[in-house]
């Protein structure tokens, strides 16, 4: 059967996942059209395509152990000089994010595996592109805004085009989503 290539993350929702894309695309990134807006739990990871079925099952668990949160960028920062990558900061779900990638990656589930980088919960907009778009990306999105609950996540898989397209979703075991303001996107005034 083979190998594919998944990844597990929060997709960054409607109308901000779009918008971010857009902008990640408009600064010169060629992956930004077959990379979904997302916060990260799980790298590009490569395993055999029969076990796929066991990844589900175990995101099912780990799903219903979470609970909804809210999530908030804010900003932007930066990995370079370490990795040419500019992102959108999590100033709020920071740390539900990496509860939860700690069990997506649980040493005795079908993801273990150790991360190049420590794990950072951020939303990328530029990823290897010049290094004046990098900066470009990085002043233009400094006031960026976005919240929204966060009620699950999902897997997806690469495509030999490289588009990477969702499999299933994941929605956490906890009905009550907490207070949250409405969603909204800031950008700043050109």
């Amino acid at each position: 059967m083979g190998t594919v290539t998944i990844g597990v993350s929060i997709a960054v929702p409607e109308p901000h996942g779009s918008l971010l894309q857009e902008l990640r695309a408009g600064f010169g990134d060629p992956a930004a059209h077959g990379i979904p807006t997302h916060v990260t739990l799980l790298p590009p990871t490569e395993v055999a395509a029969a076990a796929v079925p066991a990844v589900e099952n175990h995101l099912v668990s780990v799903a219903a152990a979470g609970r909804p949160f809210p999530m908030r960028l804010s900003g932007t920062g930066t990995f370079r000089p370490l990795s040419p990558v500019v992102f959108v900061q999590v100033v709020e779900g920071g740390s539900a994010c990496s509860w939860l990638q700690e069990r997506v990656r649980a040493t005795s589930g079908p993801l273990a595996r150790e991360l190049q980088f420590p794990y950072h919960p951020h939303v990328t907009v530029a990823h290897g592109i010049a290094d004046e778009a990098m900066d470009r990306a990085y002043e233009e999105l400094a006031d960026y805004e976005a919240e929204w609950p966060c009620t699950g996540f999902a897997l997806y898989e690469q495509g030999a085009d490289g588009v990477w397209r969702k499999l299933r979703e994941f929605a956490f075991g906890g009905s009550t989503v907490p207070p949250q303001a409405a969603a909204r996107d800031t950008l700043p005034a050109r």
